[in-house]
């Protein structure tokens, strides 16, 4: 999907989504999905991959999101991604798992399993809206824009069985904890079961710095560097030798 350079910088929420199932059920579950979804909005559903072609080629604003059935009448959803039209990204939604090595050969963002749990859903709308941002990062990049686009406020962790949102400005820092990680927020503790890697990916760079092979910490949160340790609230966090010139040139930018 083309999206101008003003689109890109702005990286404008919510994301506009289409929704294509032959079955209406589905089409108000997944419907239903993105009503609850902040960062989404609904601008349409079809009940064949022939209409949703045709509302592609057509569209005067950009759909961000097309949330896709596979197996239906006269064109599958598989057919509609092997057409020559511009897609924008694509979770397929099917009842069989039979499609998913077809689906990745198209670099779809995610495949979800019916019946469709919100859950599962809100993983992949996250993952969409990360792949988004991404791109509109690099065009705003590619185009030379001197305005920075906007950064991802939060992010969802599983805790448990449920999704929990995590907004970045409240993380104070992050302890590993063998198999899982310890999110320190100024307001609660979340246990969640991860690599350091993966939350190292996740949070965004310009707010997180890893200091330690067990510890990541918010810059905005350091009150004071003392003694290869830092100090964040009543927490003195090590910082490991190999993270120490790192952690210098950053808290010298401050």
């Amino acid at each position: 999907m083309t999206i101008s350079p003003s689109e890109s910088a702005a990286a404008s929420l919510p994301l506009r989504c289409l929704v294509v199932d032959d079955d209406p059920l589905s089409v108000q579950i997944v419907l239903n999905c993105i009503a609850n979804t902040p960062f989404l909005q609904a601008v349409g559903s079809c009940t064949s991959a022939v209409a949703a072609a045709e509302m592609l080629r057509t569209q005067t604003q950009p759909i961000d999101v097309l949330f896709l059935d596979v197996e239906m009448p006269m064109m599958s959803g598989i057919d509609l991604l092997r057409m020559q039209i511009e897609l924008p990204q694509v979770v397929l939604i099917t009842s069989s798992d039979n499609y998913a090595v077809q689906a990745f050969e198209f670099a779809v963002a995610d495949y979800l399993l019916k019946p469709l749990s919100y859950p599962r859903f809100l993983q992949a709308a996250q993952k969409v809206l990360e792949l988004i941002s991404a791109e509109r990062a690099t065009e705003a990049e590619t185009v030379g824009l001197t305005t920075p686009t906007t950064e991802l406020e939060f992010t969802f962790v599983k805790v448990d069985t449920k999704l929990v949102r995590v907004d970045f400005k409240d993380v104070q820092y992050v302890e590993a904890l063998g198999d899982y990680v310890h999110i320190v927020t100024s307001h609660s503790k979340l246990i969640v079961y991860s690599t350091m890697r993966a939350i190292e990916e996740k949070f965004p760079p310009s707010q997180f710095l890893r200091v330690h092979r067990s510890f990541i910490a918010n810059i905005n949160c350091i009150q004071a560097l003392e003694d290869n340790s830092l100090l964040i609230k009543d927490k003195h966090i090590p910082v490991g030798q190999t993270y120490l010139r790192t952690v210098l040139q950053r808290l010298n930018r401050l």
